[in-house]
This record gives structure tokens, C-alpha cells and sequence, in this order.
């Protein structure tokens, strides 16, 4: 009788260790799955545009970030389109505004936001997760 108990506590202690590893090695599993879906698409060459006001260009350099290898085609497709939506957008700007950093950040955000609603008018969805400026001067 306490044989079989020290025998079910044994096993208990087992379990009770083997468990949260298994679940611990089924996390970083996924979490290494969700980095490696993630891919970046450059635009290229650095777009440069006349500013609206406030300075006289701008020069940048963004970078697309999707979580859907297969987008990346569909983003190399359509990069003429997005370049001129872009280029659009960048020649709206306020140089003053956007030399500081919540300018910079608005203007991350209506980029990213105009860039899916051309991808989802062109391809039936928006595959973007982020936008990011590389390089970004004002002049």
C-alpha cells in the first residue's frame, strides 16, 4: 500500500514537471513560427518628393512589413501604384509638421493605412502589418 502511494507520487512529480516544458517547447514553436512569417518588402529607389510647404523635399526610404509570404508578390506587382501613392501623400506634407516626431508617426500611419486601402482596391485584401521609414530627411 505505501509502495503503490510513493509510486503515484513519483509518477505525479513527473508529470508535474514534464507538463509545463512540453507546453514551454509548444509556445517557442509557434513563437518561432510567427517570426518566421514575417517578411519586408523595400521600396526602391528612395522616393523623394516636393513638400506642399514648410521646407522645399522630402527623401525617405520605407520599408513594408507583411506577415503573408504571398503577398510579397502581389506588393512587387503593384510597387508602380504604390510608389505614386506615395509620392502623392509625401507632396501633401507640411515639412514643419513632419520634421518632428509625431508628424513623422502620422504620416507612418496614413502611408500604411493609403498603402492597404490601394492593396485591397488591387488584390481583394489588405496584407500589410506595418510601415516603417529607414531613412528620413527633410529639407
Amino acid at each position: 500500500m505505501i509502495h503503490q502511494r510513493v509510486t503515484v507520487l513519483i509518477l505525479t512529480a513527473l508529470l508535474a514537471f514534464t507538463l509545463p516544458s512540453a507546453a514551454e517547447e509548444e509556445e517557442e514553436k509557434e513563437g518561432q513560427q510567427e517570426v518566421a512569417t514575417i517578411s519586408y518588402y523595400q521600396i526602391k529607389p528612395s522616393l523623394v518628393a516636393n513638400l506642399a510647404s514648410g521646407g522645399r523635399y522630402i527623401r525617405c526610404d520605407i520599408q513594408l512589413m507583411t506577415k503573408d509570404d504571398t503577398f510579397l508578390e502581389a506588393l512587387k506587382l503593384h510597387d508602380p501604384a504604390i510608389r505614386h501613392t506615395l509620392l502623392l501623400l509625401l507632396s501633401e506634407q507640411d515639412g514643419k509638421a513632419i520634421k518632428k516626431p509625431e508628424g513623422k508617426e502620422a504620416l507612418r500611419k496614413k502611408a500604411l493605412s493609403q498603402v492597404n486601402a490601394l492593396m485591397k482596391e488591387q488584390t481583394g485584401k489588405e496584407g500589410l502589418s506595418a510601415l516603417f521609414f529607414t531613412t528620413f530627411f527633410v529639407q
